[in-house]
């Protein structure tokens, strides 16, 4: 693998005592930065925004974009959504979150980025933005006394450079010269076959100010995972998404790509984003455990709404034809929902763990997804479990990977348990839930426009 230099222009990102424009001003200046990129994460979770001169930046007293930027699929083409401004492509107002300001250590230039929420003419948030939809559910803890603790694991692959779509993806060429072509879960050497790629890793999420747990081998062909160190359910999912983006601009600059795609390569396994969550009381205190250690009922109960609405969150925890792809038996990923304690064939695990630190393994979710839909969606139905009092199945002890399917096939039926769950469209905003639905019924139909290796495989001289 080629390893490529990059000119890190600025290594540090702003650790300011009071996040405030004066602070970020005098910040910008005494480190001379000259691009600020004004951000804002899409459905997909793509960063869509604009990008200026420090200077105006400063001075500008609004940036907008047009609202269509939620009503495009993932091929960049708009849905048929239906809402009052599709036509009309009104502005909505980018409002910076100071604390989310971070380098830009791969750009040619000095810059910072700056994660934005999205206000209407009137300076309402608009209610089906990402970081919104994921501020809802928030909200709905808060009101209770409750902070919902969050962990991802974010898997990918890397892949030698795929210019053309029609042909397989293949894991890169390492330092010795051999491609990865088999399971190596844990490994160190296959870890060191990439060390260009991790190295780069570990620089841009130190100049970013993003705290990794670990990076290890996956049970892929040269399929790496990234763990991050628990806190806070938005700063983790600003976490995720901006470390999406720096994973590719690490490969990139080592000469391959990475890809967070559920399934990108045919038997080798999928890319999960494991997520743990626990809840905290207004004290600190891990409501999953009683004063005596022994798991509390309100930890069933969140279990309980695990398995009762994950199944309709999957169109945001799946969110892709492809995610279904990795859903399958014996594939490394689970097809329902049961628990168990410290089993990793199950959707939902209890790691071994010190009382306070008990919580939930979210094992569901692909590592496509959006973060801030996808915690939000499982954030969601746990909360709902909770306070409805959903008591959880038996615990599992042995295999899960037989027992009955709880997790929708495809895609499409997905979008039809979501949007046919009223308490889920109540919590994540009914604006949200059709809008999302009809862009994710678009982006299936144009899908189905595509005939696939398979079809002329099976099909062409055979029916």
């Amino acid at each position: 693998m080629t390893k490529l230099t990059p000119e890190i222009s600025l290594s540090v990102s702003p650790d300011l005592a009071s996040p405030d424009l004066e602070s970020l001003r005098d910040w910008i200046r005494a480190h001379r930065v000259e691009e600020i990129e004004c951000v804002t994460p899409d459905f997909a979770g793509i960063a869509r925004g604009k990008v200026m001169p420090a200077a105006k930046f400063l001075r500008e007293s609004e940036i907008r974009l047009p609202v269509s930027i939620f009503f495009a699929g993932i091929t960049g083409e708009y849905a048929d959504v239906d809402h009052p401004e599709l036509y009309s492509d009104g502005d909505i107002t980018l409002i910076p979150d100071l604390t989310t300001a971070r380098a830009v250590p791969w750009a040619g230039e000095a810059s910072l980025q700056i994660i934005h929420d999205v206000a209407d003419r009137h300076g309402e948030p608009i209610p089906f933005a990402p970081r919104e939809v994921l501020r809802r559910v928030l909200r709905a803890y808060e009101e209770k006394g409750w902070t919902p603790v969050v962990a991802p694991e974010l898997e990918f692959y890397l892949t030698k450079p795929n210019t053309d779509p029609d042909y397989p993806l293949e894991p890169p060429v390492g330092r010795s010269g051999r491609q990865s072509t088999g399971s190596q879960a844990f490994s160190l050497s296959a870890v060191d076959e990439y060390d260009s790629v991790i190295e780069h890793i570990y620089d841009y999420a130190e100049a970013q100010g993003l705290e990794i747990d670990t990076i290890i081998q996956e049970a892929g062909a040269a399929q790496l995972e990234v763990n991050m160190m628990h806190g806070d359910a938005m700063k983790l999912a600003d976490q995720v998404f901006l470390f999406k983006r720096l994973i590719r601009e690490a490969a990139l600059r080592c000469g391959s790509y990475a890809t967070f795609m559920a399934k990108p390569m045919a038997r080798q396994p999928g890319s999960a984003m494991h997520v743990h969550q626990s809840v905290l009381d207004a004290q600190g205190r891990n409501i999953f455990s009683a004063e005596d250690g022994e798991p509390t009922a309100l930890f069933g109960h969140f279990i309980g709404g695990q398995q009762k609405y994950l199944p309709a969150c999957s169109a945001l925890s799946a969110p892709y034809v492809n995610s279904y792809r990795r859903l399958i038996k014996y594939m490394s990923a689970p097809v329902n929902l049961e628990w168990g304690y410290d089993n990793r064939s199950t959707g939902l695990r209890a790691p071994r763990s010190d009382p306070r630190a008990r919580r939930v393994e979210n094992r569901v979710t692909g590592a496509d997804a959006n973060p801030y839909l996808a915690l939000a969606g499982s954030l969601a139905a746990g909360f709902l479990g909770m306070v409805e009092e959903v008591e959880p199945r038996p615990a599992v002890s042995g295999g899960a990977y037989d027992n009955e399917r709880d997790l929708p096939y495809s895609l499409l039926e997905a979008v039809d348990l979501l949007t046919e769950c009223a308490p889920l469209t109540a919590l994540l905003g009914e604006d949200f839930v059709k809008i999302y639905g009809t862009l994710k019924q678009f982006e299936y139909d144009q899908f189905m426009t595509v005939i696939s290796p398979w079809e002329r495989e099976h099909l062409l001289l055979n029916v």
